[in-house]
């Protein structure tokens, strides 16, 4: 990727995205030291990530969809300004209520920068480029999430939890200055907004999540209720928050089913491997970090290319490749017992999983927004994102829910590894069926 065949948007676009996927997966590494300095307990603990992956899912939507009405740039500049301030904020807060709270407003700043990065993308490139530029941007969900808890763990070995949320700051504000200067802004169009929807969207979202992560049925209930009612209010406005029409087509249907399964299975193996190599192994945070480099470097070195096999192979070859490349890998994690050491049980089929990582979320992204009008490419971007941020905590709560009676740690390994391959092959068969039309 050079300056002169993508420019600077393209660094803004994936830097910006990386940032807040690395920032969710810090946080993996980085528990034990929070809760010794803020004196929390695992109760209180477990909202630090729960309260940024509610307003993360809940406004996903709306922010998409303000993209494409109020202008990419102007809402992509409020989003970095919102996670800029709240993670210093976080890096500065001294009560557990106050590193709640923060993390809840990070979260909406994350919300934003997610699908507008996307559909700034979709904007600036077209043909080959934008194929390309959304290999690289798929790529990045993976990889940033592997690098943050590589990162995290440094940080929070080397310095402090803190410096984990506050070396945002500085990036942040490069992003901004960047973005001011070379990102152009989209035409703002005067038209209804469709407030309903989005209060609909929003509520019925961080009650869902809500309900999933902390197990509560009655939220869980009302989020469907909701999401019901938001999909009859959408079905019957011209100026729909979510055009129903994204989902008139098969493969970005598919697509957007195949993100949620892929986040209900890798949630659940990046939650478990910090713990099995912390346990098993006696790793210490940032030891455990590192564990995750062969399917970083796998994943970014699979990524690099993938443009290449993509324009040989197709999307959908590609992407089935890799979903069953990525099964291979955890249908080894499965059957090896971790005691075996790290290098066997670990290590080999990290590499498979970060081949097949590699090859699904780039395609899964280009197939999400499939022959889609740039006039909702916000709306599909968000529905892309709200996909991602939804799969994982539902993933895990059912994983969570499945396993809670078992004790010993190398059994719950194995069920929980075979419970996410049995995830994957169910995507697998969907995509199968859904991606006839996209070679």
């Amino acid at each position: 990727m050079s300056k002169h065949t993508f420019g600077i948007v393209l660094p803004i676009i994936l830097f910006s995205y990386f940032l807040i996927l690395m920032d969710n997966s810090i946080i993996f590494t980085s528990t034990v030291k929070i809760a010794h300095d803020l004196h929390m307990n695992n109760a209180s603990l477990s909202w630090v990530s729960n309260a940024y992956t509610i307003t993360f899912g809940g406004f996903l939507l709306l922010a998409g969809r303000l993209g494409d009405l109020l202008g990419r740039k102007r809402i992509f500049l409020i989003g970095l300004m919102i996670f800029g301030i709240s993670s210093l904020l976080i890096g500065i807060s001294q009560t557990e209520y106050q590193i709640i709270s923060f993390r809840a407003i990070q979260g909406i700043g994350s919300a934003i920068i997610a699908p507008t990065s996307l559909a700034l993308l979709m904007d600036t490139y077209e043909g080959k480029k934008r194929i390309k530029a959304i290999s690289y941007y798929g790529a990045t969900a993976g990889i940033g999430a592997s690098v943050g808890l590589l990162l995290g763990g440094w940080l929070t070995s080397a310095i402090s939890w803190r410096s984990g949320f506050l070396i945002n700051v500085p990036f942040t504000i490069l992003l901004i200055i960047l973005t001011l200067l070379y990102v152009k802004q989209t035409p703002i169009k005067h038209v209804k907004i469709d407030y309903l929807g989005a209060i609909l969207s929003v509520v019925a979202a961080m009650s869902l999540v809500y309900g999933i992560t902390d197990n509560v049925l009655s939220f869980i209930i009302l989020g469907l209720i909701l999401i019901i009612a938001f999909v009859w209010l959408e079905k019957k406005l011209d100026y729909a928050l979510m055009p129903l029409s994204l989902f008139k087509n098969s493969v970005r249907s598919g697509a957007y089913i195949g993100r949620f399964i892929f986040m209900m299975a890798m949630l659940p193996y990046w939650f478990i491997l910090p713990q099995i190599m912390q346990q098993i192994y006696h790793y210490t945070p940032l030891q455990a970090g590192v564990g995750f480099l062969p399917l970083t470097i796998v994943n970014f070195i699979a990524a690099m290319y993938l443009p290449v096999i993509t324009e040989k192979f197709g999307n959908t070859r590609v992407l089935l490749a890799g979903q069953l490349i990525l099964i291979i890998g955890l249908v080894i994690s499965a059957f090896v017992d971790p005691s075996n050491g790290y290098w066997i049980a670990i290590g080999l089929p990290m590499i498979f999983v970060g081949l097949g990582q590699g090859w699904i979320l780039a395609p899964l992204t280009n197939a999400a927004i499939y022959k889609v009008d740039n006039k909702i490419a916000g709306a599909a971007s968000g529905m892309t994102n709200s996909m991602h941020q939804l799969g994982g905590p539902v993933g895990l709560s059912i994983i969570v829910l499945i396993t809670s009676q078992i004790t010993n740690i190398i059994s719950y390994y194995h069920t929980v590894m075979w419970l996410i391959t049995f995830y994957m092959i169910i995507a697998f068969i969907i995509l199968i069926i859904t991606q006839k039309e996209k070679g």
